[in-house]
């Protein structure tokens, strides 16, 4: 059960560099450490918390991994935990 963290590579809102917090096991414990890291509910997305890079170092000394985007990416479809975004027909 692990925690992952990617770099904060992602611009966003107030000007800050954004990172993607998720799980490889499953979304409660996901929610549980998004909680103690005191990250909203109103960040997460599907699969993941958005979290921008005040928090990263925190995550990482509080026990999320720190890993590439390649490879949160490719642990959470590992887990079969990837929620893709759904189109809706035009």
């Amino acid at each position: 059960m692990t925690v992952l963290i990617d770099p904060p590579n992602w611009p966003g809102p107030r000007g800050l560099m954004w990172s993607h917090l998720v799980s490889d096991s499953s979304l409660e414990e996901l929610h549980a450490f998004a909680a103690r890291l005191g990250v909203p509910a109103r960040a997460f997305d599907r699969d993941h918390y958005d979290v921008p890079e005040t928090v990263h170092a925190r995550a990482v000394s509080m026990g999320a991994e720190a890993v590439s985007s390649r490879e949160l990416l490719r642990r959470l479809i590992a887990a079969g935990l990837r929620r893709r975004k759904r189109h809706s027909p035009r």
